[in-house]
């Protein structure tokens, strides 16, 4: 099984994070490819970078899904999630639908421990697109800076100790998300240190993404997950505009 993470926007930094991570939570017969993006915001924070990162999501995967059995986007924006799957014949995830997903199995009330810059009107109009806001208990930021440094990584992880803590104390959180691809795999490391599950995007999905991988539902030929079909197209990347002129799946 080969699979394609992608961070969506333009920090290396992160994408590294993100590719740690992956490796950590992949079976051993998985194969992972990652890619950066080539435009838009260096770090997502708000609706304008998020659009944008939509798009770069879709060049991302039109440039390198080829070959691949299924994608997770590793922005906890989601970014262009359903668009990609319109695009691509393979399962597509990301980070905060996954988390969100594996949380509903394990809690009722679902705490946010967001970090950084991230922007939690945004975070709470994604959520409340998949239907489950009203499984939000509560959420609290943590801003730190890039973990870029074991200091740096130890700080951060006593701030999202601190903020999961408040959340069961004053939201009576049953479980803890937390949000922000610098955060990958943090849940692991950090959940003997609350009393409730600690969950984050990586650590679930790409073990939902292999899932569905072997599950092996074909994709959608008909319905708004067609795709396309046939668009003419200007200004876009030749990998991009050539999956848009596809009039069917497989092509």
């Amino acid at each position: 099984m080969r699979l394609l993470i992608v961070n969506s926007n333009t920090s290396a930094a992160v994408t590294e994070i993100v590719a740690l991570s992956a490796k950590r939570f992949a079976s051993a017969d998985t194969d992972l490819d990652f890619a950066t993006g080539l435009f838009g915001a260096r770090v997502i924070a708000s609706r304008t970078e998020n659009t944008i990162a939509g798009h770069a999501t879709l060049d991302l995967v039109a440039r390198h899904a080829d070959g691949c059995d299924g994608v997770m986007i590793a922005v906890s924006y989601d970014s262009g999630l359903r668009a990609a799957r319109e695009l691509l014949d393979v399962p597509v995830l990301a980070l905060t639908e996954a988390s969100l997903l594996a949380a509903l199995t394990l809690g009722t009330r679902i705490g946010l421990v967001i970090w950084g810059q991230g922007a939690t009107a945004v975070y709470m109009e994604l959520i409340d697109t998949y239907g489950l806001g009203g499984r939000i208990c509560g959420t609290r930021r943590v801003d730190c800076p890039v973990p870029e440094t074991p200091t740096l990584r130890m700080a951060m992880d006593d701030a999202v100790i601190a903020a999961g803590q408040d959340l069961i104390d004053h939201a009576d959180a049953e479980v803890i998300v937390l949000m922000g691809a610098v955060l990958s795999g943090r849940s692991l490391d950090l959940q003997d240190r609350l009393p409730v599950p600690v969950l984050d995007g990586m650590r679930c999905g790409i073990p939902l993404l292999e899932a569905m991988v072997r599950i092996g539902a074909k994709p959608a030929v008909s319905g708004s997950y067609a795709i396309p079909g046939g668009r003419a197209s200007e200004g876009l990347s030749p990998e991009l505009g050539e999956r848009l002129k596809r009039t069917r799946r497989g092509e």
